[in-house]
């Protein structure tokens, strides 16, 4: 019984050696949300980080149970500025796609993504002013929120500013 645990736990040891081996000296390094056209990306950084400012100019510290009667609709009126942010850059980046095939298609699907980011905050906007004033919740999907999806890609690019913003999420 000894050897036979022995051999087992020999063998499990060599297959994890293997397993990091071969992750770290053979496995591709090459991460799939990636696309060539890095002049695109830097373009996009570059706007991403123009929507970023203007979202921080429109930022409201106080607290809407303080405020009276207007405070929720004066909410939604900055969340509908601030998503006019998003899809002002989304609709930019759609007339001007990366120039490498795999820019176009994936980055496609990222508008994509992102234009169900854009339908949560307007339906949570309308919310607002309806007088419902619940915690922002995004469309999942597999499990996640849409924003992680977003920001994966968006960090996998090198393109910080263009993750959804955290404006709705505190």
């Amino acid at each position: 019984m000894k050897l036979f645990v022995r051999s087992a736990l020999i063998l499990i040891i060599g297959l994890i050696c293997a397993m990091w081996i071969y992750g770290l000296f053979f496995a591709s390094k090459q991460v799939v949300n990636r696309f060539e056209d890095r002049v695109w990306a830097q373009k996009a950084q570059a706007r991403c980080l123009i929507a970023a400012q203007q979202r921080f100019d429109l930022a409201d510290y106080r607290i809407v149970d303080n405020l009276g009667v207007d405070a929720i609709a004066e909410r939604a009126m900055i969340v509908d500025k601030a998503t006019d942010t998003i899809e002002s850059f989304v609709k930019e980046f759609r007339a001007s796609l990366p120039t490498d095939a795999k820019g176009i298609a994936i980055v496609g699907l990222w508008l994509d993504d992102y234009e169900i980011y854009i339908s949560d905050r307007r339906s949570f906007a309308n919310d607002l002013r309806n007088g419902i004033n619940l915690q922002f919740s995004e469309t999942p999907i597999k499990g996640l929120p849409i924003s992680e999806k977003i920001s994966t890609f968006a960090a996998d690019n090198h393109m910080s500013y263009c993750k959804p913003p955290l404006d709705l999420s505190i």
